[in-house]
């Protein structure tokens, strides 16, 4: 198959033919026909994440049919198209047995801890648990979101965030989670106030949904950006959402917050930033409540799609590649801010 490899942290991946992957046991090969390029696809590559061996392919959030499958698979998979969620589980740990898949003991995510869907083909272990079948309806380049971005704003929003009708929320970092964030919040019926640096990213969010869009650029500091949209929802968020996955952005959402307010921080945060100036004083005299939010369950897609089905995902989606472009797009993700918005995804 060909797949998008590097065998470097940092350095330039290249396309070439790799052996073809052979399902576990318990696993199936998915024939992938599209799949995003991710800000976690970076971090990928820059060695930010210790369970990437080299060499590497990476690629997480897919969509394809499953063309092989394990002797312990049922036959009725084969020819399914399917996503996975970005976090897979192994079904059997503690976590799974208490419905926290997303945080299994043993979980593995394709283009981390094994080679991902920057590749014709990619293998997937514990099908059973982890694959999700897709509906006719539904285009591979629309689904591709589903496993990661718009499956994890899904989580953060309506699961860690509880947001409810009326509500404000607050999403810092308006790429393709954050934007998926905003989409989701304002169908729950909250007002949403979208903060980036990128004019055409805030331009998106607007058509997205949010009530109100601040540019981040024009702030010296998390505390002047935070007083910003603490007057624009009257008082500070209920909901706020770091998407972008920075000290800044992480120490602007918490300071955004109105009293017993909500952060859930689901941007990545590499420990090489350093860590963020959290305002504890607030989080302790407020009584906010600080959460993390890390991919989504398998059993949550039949709700997903349900409401994907009331949206027009097909507006995520930015830009349209070929496998042969993935390394340039991976390298002009170098700049923190990016030439066009939305999800860029890459059709084989």
């Amino acid at each position: 198959m060909r797949a998008v490899v590097f065998d470097e942290f940092g350095v330039l991946p290249e396309v070439r033919v790799v052996p073809d992957p052979v399902p576990a046991p318990a696993g199936a090969v998915i024939e992938v026909e599209a799949t995003g390029v991710c800000r976690s696809d970076w971090h990928s590559w820059q060695g930010h994440d210790a369970t990437v061996a080299l060499p590497h392919v990476a690629g997480h959030e897919l969509a394809g049919r499953i063309v092989e499958i394990g002797d312990g698979v049922s036959a009725r998979w084969i020819g399914e198209r399917v996503t996975v969620p970005f976090v897979c589980a192994c079904g059997t740990c503690a976590q799974c047995a208490a419905g926290a898949q997303q945080i299994c003991d043993r979980e593995f995510q394709p283009g981390a801890s094994h080679w991902g869907s920057f590749a014709e083909l990619v293998a997937i272990d514990h099908a059973e648990i982890n694959l999700v079948p897709l509906p006719d309806d539904l285009a591979s380049a629309d689904a591709a979101a589903l496993g990661c971005r718009f499956g994890t704003a899904f989580r953060a929003v309506l699961r860690q965030g509880a947001v409810r009708p009326g509500q404000w929320v607050a999403v810092f970092g308006c790429g393709g989670a954050g934007v998926s964030a905003v989409m989701i919040a304002a169908a729950a019926g909250a007002r949403v106030v979208a903060v980036d640096l990128s004019p055409a990213a805030r331009a998106l969010a607007g058509e997205m949904g949010a009530t109100a869009t601040v540019d981040a650029s024009a702030f010296d500091g998390y505390e002047a950006l935070a007083a910003e949209v603490r007057a624009l929802t009257g008082g500070g968020a209920h909901v706020s959402l770091d998407c972008a996955g920075s000290p800044s952005t992480c120490a602007a959402s918490v300071a955004s917050l109105r009293k017993r307010g909500r952060h859930v921080q689901v941007g990545l945060m590499p420990p090489g930033q350093g860590a963020a100036p959290i305002p504890m004083h607030r989080v302790i005299g407020d009584e906010l409540v600080l959460l993390g939010s890390h991919g989504v369950q398998a059993y949550e897609y039949p709700e997903i799609l349900e409401l994907a089905r009331g949206l027009d995902l097909g507006r995520l989606v930015g830009r349209r590649i070929a496998l042969d472009e993935v390394p340039g797009a991976l390298a002009a993700m170098n700049d923190p801010v990016p030439a066009t918005a939305g999800v860029t995804v890459v059709e084989l």
